[in-house]
């Protein structure tokens, strides 16, 4: 049995509203038989489901392709739906029946296609537009019987749509963060369901949101811009094949809502005695509205959406009601979160209640909201009165664990409070799971801190005024958020943002998108976001296109490096943020001790490195040979730098031999020597860790693939400061900034940068998938094509597994030792995929798959034996080895 199944296209599952000109497909395949593997595809579009009319067709392809599959010469059309289905033959030659159908819908192509204007409220010359939020509505009519309809809307700052009175979508901030000057989203909606023949109304609440509200430490507002805009277009097909649009245009009305203000850093003020019931809805009467403003703005930034949007995905109850030390009463949500709090409350009309939002209790049990700096994380809701009254925020979102509740009733119920997580709709594809509960506690926090910083775009921390997508971050923590989702459309919406806000001259901001000065650009390790990420999407998802859209942005990354100073093979010149937040750090200093230079030359070798594999992928070799030269040039004027002539390294931190080490600079002696100046400087903190954000996620890899595994594990399993396991036993439900947030005797690391929920050193998830579940892909066929698996044991762990939904189906990787002191290893591979995996401390004549001699075993190709390890090749199938 052959059958082909979840079919996607461009990534998702039936997409409405993109404007990819030449789609991809993708499928996965599932068979009864190991070794699964297809010979062949056969792709048709047409204009129904029921395939009557085809539109395009591959014919009958010899390939083993099934992940993005171009469709070339589908010549596609705006706002046309297209219904696919695959069909393919295995190398046995049996063939599948056709799939169930599935399709695409097309959104405009260009900027001259759109026909709305942008709206807003009026504003009189010279005065500022005013924090309230406003409403605005328009009422039309449909005229015939409704066959589909659309939406298309963005806005400058946020906005949230009603028609006849009910919720459009379930998507929150939108259109989301982008490089707004050179980029910003168009959201469809199927509203089909949502009209009716006669009167209807479309209504939406604008907010500030990152457009125009606070962003940063320095209280900046109006980064892009000092108004707030709708732009909507409604598309109405009538059954007689007639079309209707509805446009946000002078005719649309506004008044002002009950949002007094809204603030991605601050909250929400909200006094529900000036809602006005039913404005959404026909029959109400706006008479006392005003008539909308025109806001000029040009459309040729518009593009289709590309980030999966931010929903709602779990509610969190409360967990114990807590009256601290100083008599305020504080919820404890039992989880570091991020999102808004819904509540219901009752009392007397005018009444006011305020939640205040803090991710910690301070060592006496009190409230603590220093580390949140100038961010208020603060709810205003006034009472309209009488019945119990539910409310939760609309255009803001905060970090937190604990709630400190002002002018509630004294009779509290947890019933009444719920925690709403958000984030960005990234499908969970990941999972580690092992025999210590510690780890896996860890594993929980890794997870949760990627929660908490995926809101559109890679944070680094969702609670203080802060809040931005630092690139140096986002780098460090890809390859980890690639095992726990399927973050390909949010790194590549994200890099394109990246390309966006480069500099002419190549520099690469701190921050995607861009709201520091113009001296926040370019520092080492930050700026090779702009190839790091690319790369890493293309590993995990087999997505070549992302670096040939983002080539020319690589490539002007190293040119602007290689112009810097006076030695094109070096980086010794400007700013760098160094091994940033390094343990061995000067006194009052957050950079660590590693030299910056050092650093920079590091992550210089590494992106050219990259460049010259890309240059390679996409067919441009003569950038290949140039890059492949400039980067042997990098390596030996690193090598005069800063290894001496007997090979030791003149850097002697952590960092510096695991750089080094990890991105192939070192040879021979010099590669030795680093390696044993890494144990000794190990043992000399008493196998404790002493890197920063740079050296941290590469540490434990260095040591798995130098002959020190069991000192990898060592610093796994460490409980007391610095480690990554002293965070849990503190009771952390997020990965924290700072090693030592909170520190043995309760007191806090700093009060003005001190986040307890940041992911950079959850870049561990990467080492526990790769090294100790031992999943990974192998960079000749990318994208899980072939896997490799090979699982490392160490003290400490009797059993670990790992679960990996790839482009092709679940990779799994179960090991367990036995009490006889043998090894289990139970492995899943995905139809059409090989795999290799390596047994480590086996032998050819004691291995058995499920029962058997291997050279019987089904599925088994080959197996060799490679030292103390035993390297089986398999194709498709679950398997089971015991030695």
């Amino acid at each position: 049995m052959l059958k082909v199944m979840d079919l996607r296209c461009e990534y998702r599952d039936r997409p409405i509203g993109i404007d990819v000109v030449s789609p991809r497909i993708s499928w996965k395949l599932e068979s009864d038989r190991r070794s699964a593997e297809q010979a062949a595809f056969e792709i048709e579009v047409a204009d129904t489901d029921r395939f009557g009319s085809v539109v395009w067709s591959s014919g009958k392809v010899a390939s083993a392709q099934s992940v993005h599959v171009e469709l070339t010469g589908l010549k596609v059309v705006s706002r046309k739906r297209y219904h696919y289905r695959v069909r393919v033959w295995d190398v046995e030659g049996a063939g599948s029946e056709w799939s169930a159908p599935s399709y695409w819908e097309m959104g405009a192509f260009d900027a001259s296609e759109w026909r709305a204007k942008w709206i807003g409220e009026p504003v009189a010359a010279g005065e500022a537009e005013p924090e309230r939020s406003p409403f605005l509505r328009k009422v039309f009519q449909a005229k015939g019987d409704i066959n589909q309809a659309r939406v298309y809307a963005s806005a400058q700052g946020l906005y949230e749509l009603e028609l006849n009175g009910e919720r459009v979508g379930d998507s929150y901030f939108t259109p989301g963060w982008t490089s707004y000057r050179h980029r910003l989203q168009v959201q469809t909606y199927d509203v089909t369901g949502l009209l009716t023949t006669g009167d209807n109304v479309i209504g939406a609440t604008l907010g500030n949101g990152w457009f125009k509200g606070n962003l940063a430490w320095e209280g900046k507002n109006n980064v892009y811009g000092d108004r707030r805009a709708l732009f909507l277009e409604l598309h109405i097909l009538y059954n007689d094949g007639t079309e209707e649009v509805v446009l946000s245009d002078e005719s649309w009305r506004t008044a002002g809502s009950p949002i007094l203000l809204s603030e991605i850093y601050h909250g929400e003020t909200y006094d529900a005695r000036l809602e006005l019931s039913g404005w959404s809805r026909v029959g109400f009467d706006d008479g006392s509205w005003t008539a909308v403003e025109i806001v000029e703005r040009s459309n040729d930034a518009l593009i289709a959406q590309e980030n999966e949007p931010v929903k709602k995905f779990e509610e969190i109850k409360p967990i114990e009601i807590i009256k601290t030390p100083k008599g305020e009463v504080v919820l404890d949500l039992g989880q570091n979160m991020v999102g808004w709090l819904r509540f219901t409350v009752t009392g007397a009309a005018g009444s006011e209640v305020e939640i205040h939002h803090a991710e910690v209790l301070d060592g006496e049990g009190n409230f603590y909201i220093d580390n949140i700096r100038s961010a208020k994380q603060t709810i205003h809701y006034v009472l309209k009165g009488g019945e119990p009254e539910t409310f939760e925020p609309h255009f803001t979102f905060q970090g937190f664990r604990f709630v400190r509740l002002i002018g509630f009733p004294e009779s509290l119920r947890l019933e009444d409070f719920t925690g709403i997580v958000l984030h960005s709709d990234m499908p969970a594809t990941g999972g580690f799971e092992c025999s210590d509960p510690l780890v896996n506690q860890l594993q929980h926090n890794i997870e949760w801190g990627l929660k908490g910083n995926f809101l559109d775009v890679p944070t680094d921390c969702p609670q203080r005024d802060e809040r931005l997508g630092w690139t140096g971050d986002a780098q460090m923590f890809i390859r980890t958020a690639a095992y726990l989702r399927n973050v390909a459309p949010f790194f590549t919406k994200w890099s394109r943002d990246v390309k966006a806000d480069q500099r002419e001259d190549g520099g690469v901001p701190f921050v995607v998108p861009h709201v520091l000065d113009e001296n926040g650009y370019s520092s080492a390790a930050w700026g090779d976001a702009a190839v790091i990420c690319p790369w890493t999407i293309y590993l995990c998802y087999g997505d070549k296109r992302i670096l040939e859209e983002q080539y020319d942005s690589m490539q002007a990354w190293v040119g602007y490096i290689r112009s810097q100073g006076d030695n094109e093979y070096l980086w010794n010149t400007g700013f760098h943020f160094g091994d940033w937040l390094g343990l061995d750090s000067k006194p009052d200093s957050y950079i660590g001790a590693t030299d910056r230079d050092y650093i920079a030359t590091a992550f210089y070798a590494y992106s050219v490195s990259i460049l010259r594999k890309t240059a390679e992928i996409i067919g441009k070799s003569e950038d290949a040979a140039e890059y492949g030269e400039l980067y042997e040039r990098i390596v030996v004027a690193f090598t005069d730098e800063f290894v001496t002539k007997t090979g030791r390294l003149s850097v002697p931190t952590q960092t510096a031999q695991v750089l080094g080490l990890m991105f192939g600079l070192l040879e021979g002696d010099a590669k030795k020597r680093a390696t044993a100046k890494l144990m000794e400087l190990l043992e000399e903190s008493k196998f404790h860790l002493t890197t920063g954000f740079v050296g941290t996620p590469y540490l434990n890899h260095v040591l798995s693939e130098n002959g020190h595994n069991d000192t990898a594990y060592k610093l796994l399993f460490q409980q007391d400061y610095p480690s990554w396991l002293f965070q849990v036993t503190k009771g952390a439900t997020t990965i924290w900034e700072h090693w030592d947030g909170i520190k043995e005797d309760g007191s806090f690391w700093s009060r003005d940068m001190n986040s307890f929920n940041h992911y950079a050193y959850g870049a561990i998830g990467d080492w526990l998938y790769r090294v100790v579940a031992g999943i990974d892909t192998d960079e000749q066929a990318v994208g899980y094509k072939r896997i490799t698996v090979r699982p490392q044991f160490g003290e400490g762990l009797t059993w670990a597994e790992g679960r990996l939904e790839t482009m092709y189906g679940e990779v799994r990787s179960y090991w367990k030792k036995e009490t006889d002191g043998g090894v289990r290893l139970e492995v899943t591979i995905p139809a059409n995929t090989t795999a290799e995996i390596r047994l480590p401390g086996a032998t050819l004549a004691v291995v058995r798959e499920s029962g058997i001699a291997l050279a019987d075993a089904e599925g088994v190709v080959s197996a060799t034996q490679d030292s103390e390890t035993v390297v089986v090749a398999v194709g498709s199938g679950s398997y089971t080895f015991n030695w």
